[in-house]
């Protein structure tokens, strides 16, 4: 029973994409398949959850599936981020679609297969538990960018993303296949304990390490892999957009955290001189940078979001780099990052849908001019959202960047940390500029304006981010404590 418990998060996602599937074929009225998923991802969380508060050391069995799967706290934290996130994504799913007149059933079982590899990813200890949960979680975002399938645009963004997705996995499964090559291991247990012995081959594992960090900078949209990242999010459906900018990032993030400290945990592959933390700062300076200055220029602001989480990725990658000097702090500060950036991001995007409606979208920033003042319902949470994102206190995305640029200070990138700062001020004009259409600027004479939506799916996700925005920006304290424990008891 141990390891059924174990497991429960993984068997619930899995088994609930299946009923949801049939339940489409066998009911007429899809009203229910918001819900039903929403219920999925909440029961999957809450089990994460449980196992959390009996404690993993305390479930007979789980040694089963080692290395395959690994359930620990930094497994659990994970699935609970991305259960939170694909519940988020469901409601919006269940205002948007029928909304737009692309209600179609498959949606959400795409959204919970998804998420499933992504659990996956976070759970794997062995490089082919690894490629199979990317590729699970892929296959379901090329699917969700291609949802509206009447759009040339979502047809191109998917396009685009699956030949790239494409060659960055076939780039890693590469350096996998180097890596079992210079170790004879698969596992991360004996890799790492090959790489301490002296025993592996280095060539093949600099070679490896190349191949490994082009995959994983690819997955989490660092720059410059970035460039699929604005047509795939502008192409979807704005609730597939808001899964693979909260949910997909974290299972890219997880399994970053995953190989790079336990694969290339050594204090050669570590070390400023020779290993990847040099590579990682220059990318996290080039994401960061880039991608703030491109969103300031944009005109769409679902294209700005876009950007926006380009430019987050390249926050969370100074915690990355920060891992070098303090494993512990530095992931934790990651894991707390994006719990508030899928919360902050997931309400943005919800915020955007609820503010426009079907032939009167919400679209430029022109579209949002005078919001403020007609529907100020609509235009409140999106302010709260943005000025999380932007970093303003007392909201949770604050304190997310708190921490990571404490870490990184604390590990002695003084420089690094300087110019995050510096891209974080750069970030929050964009933000700010769509406050000042909504609450300072009149639509143009003649001009289209969006009209709000009214849908009660819509309404209970920006409540529920709404909430834990406020709350984990006023006692972030209890939530941090948690990511240590996740960091500290990870197999890594």
């Amino acid at each position: 029973m141990g390891l059924v418990f174990a497991l429960s998060p993984l068997l619930i996602i899995a088994v609930g994409a299946l009923l949801l599937m049939m339940a489409e074929v066998f009911f007429k009225q899809r009203n229910g398949l918001a819900l039903g998923a929403t219920l999925v991802f909440a029961t999957a969380g809450a089990f994460a959850g449980s196992i959390w508060m009996v404690g993993v050391e305390n479930l007979p069995g789980i040694e089963a599936l080692s290395p395959w799967l690994i359930t620990d706290r930094f497994t659990l934290f994970f699935d609970m981020i991305l259960c939170l996130g694909g519940a988020l994504a469901s409601l919006l799913a269940g205002g948007y679609l029928p909304e737009h007149n692309i209600d179609r059933g498959e949606f959400y079982s795409l959204l919970l297969f998804a998420t499933f590899g992504a659990m996956m990813l976070a759970g794997s200890g062995d490089l082919l538990t690894v490629f199979l949960g990317l590729e699970t979680m892929s296959l379901g975002a090329y699917a969700l960018t291609a949802f509206r399938r009447a759009s040339p645009r979502s047809i191109e963004g998917a396009l685009k993303y699956y030949l790239l997705g494409s060659f960055a996995a076939a780039v890693l499964i590469y350096g996998f296949a180097l890596i079992y090559g210079a170790t004879g291991h698969t596992d991360l247990a004996g890799i790492t304990q090959v790489m301490a012995s002296g025993k592996a081959e280095m060539p093949l594992m600099l070679m490896a390490l190349g191949l490994v960090f082009v995959g994983l900078v690819f997955k989490v949209s660092g720059v410059p892999f970035h460039m699929w990242t604005p047509d795939a999010y502008e192409g979807a459906p704005t609730p597939a957009t808001t899964y693979m900018a909260v949910a997909v990032k974290s299972g890219g993030f997880a399994m970053m955290l995953r190989v790079l400290l336990t694969v290339f945990g050594d204090a050669q592959s570590m070390s400023w001189s020779s290993g990847w933390p040099p590579a990682m700062a220059m990318v996290a300076v080039l994401t960061m940078t880039v991608a703030n200055l491109v969103a300031g220029r944009q005109e769409s602001v679902k294209r700005m979001l876009a950007y926006s989480s380009i430019a987050h990725a390249g926050y969370l990658l100074v915690g990355v780099v920060a891992t070098m000097r303090s494993q512990t702090q530095a992931s934790a500060a990651v894991m707390f990052y994006l719990l508030t950036y899928t919360v902050s991001t997931a309400g943005a995007f919800g915020a955007l849908i609820l503010c426009g409606s079907r032939g009167a979208e919400a679209v430029s920033y022109e579209d949002l001019a005078g919001l403020g003042r007609r529907h100020p319902a609509a235009a409140l949470p999106f302010a709260l959202f943005l000025l999380s994102l932007a970093g303003i206190p007392p909201t949770a995305g604050f304190f997310g960047k708190w921490f990571v640029f404490h870490a990184a200070i604390d590990g002695g990138f003084y420089a690094l940390t300087i110019i995050a700062f510096i891209n974080s001020v750069i970030g929050a004009y964009y933000y700010l500029r769509v406050l000042v259409y909504m609450y300072m600027r009149e639509p143009a004479a003649g001009a289209p304006v969006a009209i709000p939506m009214k849908s009660g799916y819509v309404t209970a996700a920006l409540v529920l981010s709404a909430i834990l925005v406020i709350a984990l920006g006023l006692a972030p304290a209890g939530t941090l404590d948690m990511a240590v424990q996740a960091a500290t008891h990870s197999a890594g």
